[in-house]
């Protein structure tokens, strides 16, 4: 090492992490481009070795930068508890940043959340489950709850591995408007749905969110691609398509839309869990932690170090 790493050029190092680009962590800390650039050369001369492997789809850390990003996350959680303790703003309930996929924020959270106790301090951020489980190796999430699709796999690749609890485990289901002539049933088969119109959505990245059931054969009839739930519930309300439905979001159904199972081969199985940092939980995580395992009834540690979130 030939210098010294400013908690700037640290919080970079982080930022970076999170968002997986220079051009995306200048936007986020609202830097300019070549601000970004300078903290991360003086870095690297600080660190008298590359921190990053500069790719065309962004950019990935070194074993040098993934060291160095284990301290800094440690370092900037200090810095920061020091910065509130000198605001007069801490306290032993907290505060716990929660991070969720957008239909757990809105069907799942608010009670949740209303529920703990008053001196207990939570912040939430949204988000997709992929940018979520890369702000918690990245440090700036405490806990997030995030959406799997089987196979169901380690959170990601990296070690010490992320701590995961399973929340709940339920059937993929689908929305029908109340006029569908699916709506009357309990159940359809698989091989119903192929010919359907469907309502799919993008996220801010323009990924193309999930709507169509899995596994169709042929290429489905994508008619209408939307961001967000109140879109998606209205086009299928009116009788435009269909849509598939997680099982946490059936609190947001609106009066003109129906659930409806789906029977066929292999079953489309859905989980909800809840990620957090490598180690054991602080108190206040502790305590969000059981809310959401009681809340959805179910709860169960799916990493090794169980004694983290029990």
């Amino acid at each position: 090492m030939t210098g010294d790493f400013a908690p700037a050029g640290l919080r970079v190092l982080r930022e970076v992490s999170e968002r997986g680009s220079f051009t995306a962590a200048a936007r986020a800390l609202g830097y300019t481009q070549s601000a970004v650039s300078r903290q991360v050369a003086a870095l690297e001369a600080a660190a008298g070795r590359p921190l990053f492997e500069r790719r065309r789809d962004g950019v990935a850390f070194t074993a040098a930068g993934s060291m160095l990003l284990a301290r800094a996350i440690r370092i900037l959680d200090e810095l920061d508890a020091a910065a509130r303790d000198l605001a007069g703003d801490a306290t032993t309930a907290g505060p716990v940043r929660l991070g969720a996929f957008p239909t757990a924020a809105a069907a799942l959270l608010p009670a949740v959340l209303a529920a703990l106790p008053r001196e207990l301090t939570v912040s939430l951020r949204e988000g997709s489950s992929a940018t979520l489980i890369r702000s918690l190796r990245a440090g700036t999430l405490d806990l997030a709850v995030l959406a799997q699709s089987p196979p169901f796999r380690p959170l990601d690749t990296e070690t010490p591995a992320l701590g995961q609890l399973v929340l709940a485990e339920r059937d993929l289901l689908l929305c029908v408007g109340a006029g569908h002539p699916f709506a009357a049933r309990a159940a359809v088969e698989r091989d119903e749905l192929i010919g359907q119109t469907w309502v799919a959505g993008r996220s801010d990245t323009g990924e193309l969110l999930p709507g169509v059931w899995p596994g169709l054969p042929g290429r489905p009839d994508v008619r209408y691609v939307v961001r967000d739930w109140w879109s998606k519930f209205r086009l299928v309300g009116a009788g435009l398509g269909i849509t598939t439905l997680p099982p946490v979001a059936l609190p947001l159904l609106p009066p003109d839309v129906r659930a409806v199972a789906v029977r066929g081969e292999p079953p489309e199985v859905r989980r909800l869990v809840l990620g957090y940092r490598p180690g054991r939980l602080g108190d206040a995580a502790r305590l969000v932690a059981e809310a959401l395992r009681r809340s959805s009834g179910h709860g169960r540690a799916a990493d090794p170090d169980r004694s983290a979130a029990e």
